[in-house]
């Protein structure tokens, strides 16, 4: 039977985050002495399909995914991001960003015009940004937007939309947004924020493939050690990380009903 494999595209925000990602999981592996490949899987390679494979071992997923995936995933862990915001917690938001040079101020400054979103199914690049815009559609009685524009697929093409005038808001992952913030400050100027969406459990490291006790075990001590290693300080640095916590299942559970609350389809908002 092959191997599992790790994976951490999904806070790969640059070609240097990926490489300390890569490093990262490379170091836990061998700290938890498991022979498994970190693999690539690098855009335009859609997440969906990496999420769908059976034999991942350690790999990042999209809360959304995990909490309806059957079967479920085993949660191994959730990286705490360091910067102050995130309050020592394993969690993030969605940043409703406008175009930086913009006239927008607040979110209501946006009506009118035309919203954007990933994909339908993103948490922080859709869902939850349509989560919060409803109680605005409902006390409006009608459409907040004259267009939507979707299949954007990642925080680069928010920005890039914004950016070129095809949207006037969008939603970006918080900790992604600070990742470019960090290490593409240039592209990450190129927007604002103007709110942003309730917190909630951040994508956790999670498995596909059967792991035994042992194995899982391992790989729980090895990323909590990982947040403590003296060797590993400029890759947490880098990838503004304070480390990893263990949440239980149950925390991401209410995601899977958030995705499937009655709300307007973008194109009605």
């Amino acid at each position: 039977m092959p191997l599992p494999v790790a994976n951490a595209r999904m806070y790969s925000a640059t070609p240097g985050c990926r490489a300390d990602w890569k490093a990262l999981l490379g170091w836990v592996l061998a700290r938890a002495g498991l022979p498994w490949q970190v693999i690539d899987h690098d855009p335009p390679a859609p997440l969906s399909a990496l999420w769908a494979r059976d034999d991942l071992g350690l790999a990042l997923m999209c809360g959304l995914p995990f909490a309806r995936h059957l079967p479920r995933p085993l949660l191994v862990a959730a990286p705490v991001p360091s910067p102050a915001r995130y309050g020592g917690l394993p969690r993030y938001c969605s940043d409703i960003v406008v175009r930086s040079d913009s006239g927008h101020r607040r979110i209501e400054d946006t009506f009118g015009g035309t919203v954007g979103y990933t994909v339908a199914d993103s948490l922080s690049g859709g869902v939850a940004l349509r989560d919060f815009l409803s109680p605005y559609r409902a006390a409006h009685g009608g459409r907040l937007y004259r267009g939507a524009v979707g299949g954007l697929v990642h925080a680069r093409g928010v920005i890039d939309a914004l950016a070129a005038g095809r949207i006037d808001v969008g939603a970006l992952d918080s900790y992604y947004h600070d990742l470019l913030r960090l290490h593409a400050p240039v592209l990450a100027a190129r927007v604002r924020t103007v709110a942003q969406t309730a917190w909630r459990p951040i994508p956790p490291l999670v498995a596909t493939a059967a792991l035994d006790e042992a194995a899982r075990a391992a790989l729980r001590a090895a990323l909590a050690a990982a947040g403590g290693a003296a060797e590993l300080a400029p890759l947490r640095e880098r990838l503004l990380l304070a480390g990893f916590a263990v949440p239980g299942p149950c925390d991401y559970a209410p995601l899977a009903a958030l995705a499937g609350l009655p709300t307007p389809a973008f194109e009605d908002l």
